[in-house]
């Protein structure tokens, strides 16, 4: 009986040799095709990655927020018509200007594009709150969003939004960051940037809005 179960246990070297060889071609092909999807997804985001150095010049003709809140009116049969009048940030109220960063990013002029004492402090609150109350994304991060991204959540969405918002940072001035966001942020259903916020709400341009006006569209 001994015999016979170290018959059964004995691999001559040629089986192992077969064995090992066989395992290295699979590990061989797994690697393979990992390294296939890997380089096809570098190449989508390589090929479909925004021109950031562009809008130093260019002003944004539109944007995935604006497209996305009109299919979604398309969608519910109702009318698109969104409000939006382009302005340089010399014709929006420094007011504006200066409650905006106050309201969302304190540390807009200081940080790169992220603000790690904010997130930390996001990440607290929410775990204090039991539930996600607050976001840690600076100005540069919502202008990220606001232009190219959908609201879908996931990782790789996080990680193009990182590489957005250190693009916009590395091409562009605080200055032009800031302009264009008070642009293309939304205040109110289909209204999008500071002018037609401005007209919509207190029937003015954005450049004569008072200190109580602008703190009421930042807030």
């Amino acid at each position: 009986m001994a015999e016979s179960r170290r018959l059964l246990l004995y691999h001559p070297p040629m089986v192992k040799s077969n064995l090992r060889r066989r395992l290295a071609r699979l590990l061989f092909r797994s690697l393979l095709l990992t390294a296939l999807a890997l380089s096809g997804i570098a190449g989508w985001w390589w090929l479909t990655f925004p021109d950031i150095a562009a809008l130093a010049k260019v002003n944004p003709t539109t944007t995935a927020l604006i497209e996305a809140r009109a299919a979604a009116a398309r969608r519910e049969d109702r009318p698109v018509t969104p409000r939006w009048t382009w302005v340089s940030l010399s014709r929006i109220s420094p007011h504006l200007q200066k409650a905006v960063i106050v309201s969302e990013d304190a540390s807009f002029l200081q940080h790169e594009g992220f603000d790690w004492g904010g997130i930390q402090d996001a990440t607290f609150r929410n775990i204090k709150a039991g539930k996600l109350a607050r976001g840690g994304s600076t100005i540069t991060q919502q202008l990220a969003k606001n232009l190219y991204l959908s609201s879908e959540k996931n990782l790789l969405r996080k990680v193009r939004e990182a590489l957005i918002t250190r693009s916009l940072e590395r091409h562009l001035s605080k200055k032009r960051i800031l302009e264009i966001y008070l642009n293309v942020a939304e205040w109110g259903r289909g209204v999008y940037g500071a002018e037609a916020a401005a007209q919509h709400h207190f029937g003015k341009p954005a450049g004569q809005l008072t200190e109580e006006e602008a703190a009421l569209l930042a807030a």
